[in-house]
C-alpha cells in the first residue's frame, strides 16, 4: 500500500495540508481552544465538482480501505481509513471523509474541517464545546458558529454538531466518534 502523499491523484491534498494546518492552529488560537487535550478523529475534504471527488475517491482507495459510504443530505459521503495517517498538529487522523459536492460551494478545494470528539449527553453537546471557546473568540468578525444534526440514511445513533468556522476552515464538535457512528448504522 502507498502512503496517501506519494499518490497521484491526491497530489493537491497534499500539498494543501500546510495551509490548512496553518489555518486551523490560527483558528483553534483566534477561538482561545486549548487543542492539546482533545480528540480528534477524523478531518474532512470539499470539493467543487464531482470529478474532483471521483479522482480524490481512487487515490485513498489505493491508500485505505472504504468503511462507510452513505448518503447524507442526497449526497454520497465516504470514509475511507488510511494505512498512513494525515498529520496535523499533534494528531494523526487514520480517518478521511470525503463528501462529494453539494449545495454549498466552498471557498477552497482541500482540506477543509477536523471533528472533535466530546463524549458525554448529546443533549449537552453545545454547551460543552462552547465551554472550551473563549467568548472574545466566538465574537470575533468572521467567526460563525452553527448547529446541525446530520443524520445518513441508518445511522441510530443521535450526532448532533457544533461548528465553528472562520470561513477558511472549520473545527466541529460531535458527542461519538465517526466509527461509533459507522458501527451504528450495522
Amino acid at each position: 500500500m502507498a502512503h496517501w502523499q506519494t499518490i497521484d491523484e491526491l497530489h493537491d491534498i497534499s500539498a494543501d495540508l500546510p495551509r490548512f494546518t496553518l489555518a486551523l492552529t490560527e483558528l483553534a488560537t483566534r477561538l482561545g481552544l486549548d487543542i492539546a487535550p482533545l480528540d480528534a478523529d477524523h478531518i474532512s475534504l470539499r470539493c467543487h465538482q464531482n470529478a474532483t471527488a471521483e479522482r480524490w475517491r481512487t487515490g485513498l482507495e489505493q491508500c485505505g480501505e472504504l468503511i462507510s459510504e452513505t448518503l447524507i443530505n442526497g449526497r454520497p459521503i465516504c470514509l475511507f481509513k488510511l494505512h498512513e495517517p494525515v498529520t496535523v498538529a499533534h494528531w494523526q487522523f487514520k480517518v478521511v471523509e470525503l463528501p462529494w459536492p453539494g449545495e454549498k460551494r466552498y471557498p477552497h478545494e482541500g482540506w477543509e474541517h477536523i471533528e472533535i470528539v466530546l463524549p458525554g449527553d448529546p443533549q449537552s453537546l453545545n454547551a460543552r464545546a462552547l465551554a472550551l471557546l473563549a467568548d472574545e473568540g466566538l465574537s470575533q468578525p468572521g467567526i460563525v458558529v452553527k448547529t446541525s444534526s446530520p443524520k445518513g440514511e441508518r445511522e441510530r445513533l443521535p450526532n448532533p454538531t457544533l461548528a465553528v468556522s472562520d470561513g477558511k476552515v472549520t473545527i466541529k464538535f460531535h458527542p461519538w466518534s465517526i466509527e461509533e457512528i459507522v458501527a451504528s448504522e450495522h
